[in-house]
């Protein structure tokens, strides 16, 4: 916890105030090739197939929509070539976000009339403040899971592994040889985010998780990684498989016990000696 703490004071400001830069251009974009939304809809189309018009366009509701949740409640397609082929489905897809809008942040759309100057510029404002937050977000977290891997990967490779390409894994045959591992990958039925081959032959399924608040570890580890571990244990038997997880950040103590009755291996990317030199005693 002291990690996370450390790692999150140390992130800069910057990386926000340069998303909000750039996200409040497309908001003003948006605003004066539709002239303040009123031509929204019969712009559907190269509005929707200029994908940071898009982002914004989604952060128009209240509360913004997702990209996967437009195309099934809009029963459409988001991609440029989708939209222009099809102009009835952008229309669709406008039409919803309208439904939707946000009637704090733009309230002369529903009363048909011209923004006051004021207006605009909360609206300008509030809505690259929502995407800018959203983009840092999504960023930490996949930064986060990224450098993890990493860490795991490079800590196998000091150990002697070597690392191959991924695969498809339906039996232990098709998994990496004894002292080899792979990225992810489909381990039976469930994708491991890394699958090592131990130096005793049976193979390591490991998923790497961040979790930033003790409730999120619910999420991360009990309801994910420990549903895999029963899984994979299911289809493999525990004779030949461990399923195992490295974490980082905050989790709760009672929830990493009942991951560990469940049937999974845990240790801490802060710390992966301890995972190494578990490791090395395969070899024996």
């Amino acid at each position: 916890m002291e990690l996370f703490r450390e790692q999150r004071m140390a992130e800069p400001l910057e990386d926000y105030l340069q998303h909000f830069q750039e996200v409040r251009s497309t908001v003003e974009k948006l605003l004066d090739e539709t002239v303040d939304l009123s031509r929204l809809p019969t712009r559907a189309v190269p509005i929707l197939s200029d994908r940071s018009l898009q982002e914004v366009v989604r952060y128009l509701a209240g509360p913004p929509i997702s990209a996967d949740d437009l195309r099934v409640v809009a029963d459409a397609k988001l991609s440029p070539s989708a939209l222009w082929a099809d102009n009835q489905m952008a229309q669709r897809v406008i039409e919803t976000i309208l439904l939707g809008l946000d009637r704090q942040r733009f309230p002369w759309v529903s009363e048909d009339r011209a923004p006051t100057d004021t207006e605009k510029a909360v609206a300008i404002m509030s809505t690259a403040a929502l995407v800018a937050a959203r983009r840092v977000m999504t960023a930490r977290a996949n930064e986060s899971k990224t450098e993890q891997e990493q860490k795991v990967k490079d800590a196998l490779k000091a150990a002697g592994f070597l690392e191959v390409a991924p695969r498809e894994i339906s039996t232990l045959h098709s998994a990496p040889a004894a002292g080899e591992y792979c990225g992810e990958s489909l381990f039976g039925t469930r994708k491991a985010d890394i699958v090592i081959r131990l130096w005793d032959h049976r193979v390591m399924a490991l998923e790497c998780k961040v979790s930033n608040s003790s409730t999120n570890s619910v999420k991360r580890l009990n309801n994910d990684a420990a549903v895999k571990a029963g899984v994979w244990i299911g289809e493999f038997g525990t004779a030949q498989t461990v399923p195992a997880a490295v974490l980082a950040g905050v989790f709760k103590r009672h929830n990493l016990e009942q991951a560990q009755e469940r049937g999974l291996a845990i240790w801490w990317s802060h710390d992966l000696n301890q995972m190494v030199t578990w490791i090395e005693q395969t070899r024996h």
